[in-house]
């Protein structure tokens, strides 16, 4: 049984960080993050962590549109379309950073932290990805609301760690099963 435990959605704060970087270690996961709105929170969050150079690779801070492109290969396309703050642009965003980091998983994160946004970007919105390899990239939003800036990129550092919780169990869930 591992260390870890599958968390409600609802569940106040992060998990726990350092079983989720042991585990990634004794899995042999590592990780990379592509993060705008958190500025590198949840790479701060896991090389808090004593032991998490053998699971986080590289954390992307891209916070401008430019960052986005030259660093991870987000498409013109993709910001002119739907925008910084969407699902096709963390998709892309994950698959960047699996991509350029050739690692198992990554995470991405681009949101409205505040204060600001507007009718139909409001501040609290935040778009996530998750890049595995082998598997399709997944992708969210939350509507965390109008809680502040600091709040609202607590939260997305919260929900994104969730992510790679909830991807580094099933991993560990799909090696037990394998004969």
């Amino acid at each position: 049984m591992s260390q870890l435990q599958d968390a409600p959605s609802s569940r106040k704060g992060p998990p726990d960080v350092a079983a989720l970087v042991a585990l990634a270690a004794k899995l042999g996961v590592t990780i990379a993050t592509a993060e705008s709105c958190t500025g590198g929170m949840v790479a701060a969050a896991l090389t808090d962590i004593p032991g998490s150079s053998a699971v986080l690779d590289r954390g992307f801070v891209t916070y401008s549109n430019a960052a986005k492109q030259e660093m991870l290969g987000v498409t013109d396309t993709s910001l002119a379309n739907y925008g910084a703050v969407s699902e096709a642009v963390a998709k892309e965003m994950a698959s960047g950073a699996l991509r350029a980091a050739r690692v198992q998983l990554a995470v991405s994160i681009t949101g409205i932290a505040g204060p600001g946004g507007s009718e139909h970007k409001p501040e609290g919105r935040v778009s996530f990805g998750l890049a595995q390899t082998g598997q399709p990239c997944l992708v969210e939003t939350v509507e965390f609301g109008a809680l502040g800036r600091e709040n609202v990129r607590d939260q997305s550092c919260s929900h994104a760690l969730l992510l790679l919780q909830r991807a580094i169990l099933q991993i560990e869930r799909d090696l037990s099963k394998t004969p």
